[in-house]
């Protein structure tokens, strides 16, 4: 079996950490020319209102009353 090679490993979660982060900054400085209210994203998709199932899709256990 081959050796894991933790060093191309490494560099390539290092070249997705920087991706990111420039993606981040644009994103910031973009923002900045827009006029969308409170710093929404226009390509954010909108969350959903709550349908009384959690995020595993089970529905939602009601709590016994006091």
């Amino acid at each position: 079996m081959a050796k894991p090679n933790y060093q191309y490993e490494k560099r390539q979660r290092e070249l997705e950490k920087k991706k990111k982060k420039e993606e981040k900054a644009l994103r910031k400085a973009s923002g900045h020319a827009s006029d969308t209210p409170d710093g929404a994203d226009g390509d954010a998709p909108e969350q959903e209102p709550a349908t009384g199932a959690d995020s595993s899709g089970a529905p939602a256990q009601d709590k016994p009353a006091d």
